[in-house]
């Protein structure tokens, strides 16, 4: 639904309400019905609140700006809260004239036939107003909308009761106008509350009735979300603001982090499709974390690599030492400067009384131009490595051998098998001395990167 067919019903309505009043106001004038001019003086105000409301949905339909950053959609409720005061307004003023009528006996009233069609052809516009308008509110969900659709459909309703009021007039009960009146006044004023009791939710931003549950049962459902702390809805027009805080575990990745704000935003517009939706994730720490969790962690935040973690409890104090990798070509006193922070950040989270040490190292380059390396060394290499892969009982399958060599000298790249039930320990132990043994054999040899799978697992893909 676009803003300019709201803003069209809204004009349509303006120009019936128009229509209905000057009618119902000659009416009133000819015939001295009290019914006929609270029926007049309603849609006199309808009139006006149909005014109001046209402007309000002009300005609402305006984008967020700069001072407006949640948009302009309040102002239908502004909207609303006025039509609100001129429908308790009307009923005031009904209920004062038809008590003095009824106290002081003048009830004089003249039925004509015209009048009567006057009654009956506005009961058939109200009744095509409020429909129109109802449809279009709920597709929007415009308060100034419903606000005007609830002004046709009490004038509608009240019209009705005009119409009986005349009737029994006509049959010689004076007095039912004025009863009419006080009827008429009912409808209005129940209206009015109604439309006041959710203009007033609005405006005091208060969540839909629900709404909020739902929204802690939709996202309670994603995974990696430790506790929900807080949700809090505004709604304004057709748009639900939502804000949502949880908690998840600090050593979660960030693109998971992110994976779990697009899950929850996603589980609230799948039941509130119009809403805006604000995610914050705060990252916690769990009673569960071990020491290598919590210092990788630091490492990690602070875009530093380590390796070769060690915790010890020695005398009942920890004892942690690690390699820092740093760029190869920066100062001592940079690279001192770098480990240095760290490390107090390490003594922040374990305690002051915890042993930190670490040590630096260049990083490993890169990017490196490499090619396949010359084929008679790559050849001995591939017949020692096969020698040397025999004597490790737990080893099988050697396969995908490759041999590339570049500035920094020989690099030797192989898959092979171990059971699936063998410790890392053991593995790394035969491919360790596979490495030592090539080293020693062929002195260029920089580095053997050896991918161990356990057997029957489909082989690596390159």
């Amino acid at each position: 639904m676009s803003a300019s067919e709201k803003q069209q019903v809204a004009l349509y309505s303006m120009l019936a309400s128009a229509l209905l009043a000057g009618s119902k106001l000659l009416a009133a004038l000819f015939t001295g019905s009290l019914g006929i001019l609270s029926e007049a003086i309603h849609s006199v105000i309808d009139f006006g609140a149909t005014i109001i409301t046209w402007f309000a949905i002009r300005w609402s339909d305006q984008p967020p700006d700069e001072e407006h950053h949640y948009g302009h959609a309040k102002i239908e409720s502004v909207a609303a809260l006025i039509e609100t005061g001129l429908l308790f307004a009307t009923t005031a003023w009904i209920i004062w004239e038809a008590i003095s009528r009824l106290i002081s006996g003048h009830s004089h009233v003249e039925i004509t036939w015209w009048a009567v069609a006057i009654i009956a052809g506005s009961i058939i516009i109200d009744y095509n107003r409020a429909k129109a308008l109802n449809r279009v509110a709920r597709k929007t969900s415009s308060e100034a909308l419903e606000a005007d659709a609830l002004h046709f459909t009490s004038d509608m309703w009240s019209s009705l009761v005009v119409l009986a009021g005349l009737a029994a007039v006509w049959y010689g009960i004076p007095a039912a106008d004025s009863i009419a009146a006080l009827i008429v006044s009912v409808f209005i004023a129940l209206a009015g509350l109604r439309l006041g009791r959710r203009t007033l939710n609005t405006l005091l931003d208060t969540a839909p009735e629900g709404a909020t549950e739902i929204v802690r049962q939709a996202i309670g459902g994603v995974d990696g979300i430790l506790e929900v702390k807080r949700i809090r809805l505004r709604p304004a027009g057709p748009t639900l603001f939502t804000s949502i805080v949880v908690e998840v575990p600090r050593t979660m990745p960030i693109d998971e982090i992110v994976q779990v704000k697009d899950a929850i935003r996603a589980a609230v517009q799948g039941k509130f499709p119009h809403a805006d939706i604000t995610v914050t994730a705060n990252p916690v720490p769990l009673d569960s974390e071990t020491v290598f969790e919590k210092v990788m962690l630091l490492a990690s935040r602070r875009n530093l690599a380590i390796h070769h973690l060690t915790v010890q409890q020695i005398g009942g104090k920890l004892a942690v030492s690690f390699d820092l990798e740093v760029d190869g070509g920066s100062t001592l006193e940079a690279a001192h400067d770098i480990a240095t922070r760290l490390e107090a950040a390490i003594r922040k989270e374990l305690g002051p009384d915890i042993e930190v040490e670490s040590h630096i190292e260049p990083q490993p380059e890169h990017l490196l131009a490499g090619e396949d390396a010359d084929p008679a060394i790559s050849q001995a290499i591939r017949t020692a490595l096969a020698r040397h892969a025999k004597g490790e009982t737990r080893l099988s399958d050697l396969h995908s051998i490759r041999i590339r060599q570049n500035e920094h000298g020989l690099f030797v790249h192989y898959h092979c098998r171990f059971d699936g039930s063998d410790t890392i320990d053991d593995v790394h132990a035969s491919i360790d001395r596979i490495e030592a043994k090539l080293q020693a054999a062929f002195p260029d040899v920089r580095r053997v990167i050896a991918h161990a799978e356990p057997v029957g697992v489909e082989p690596h893909q390159l």
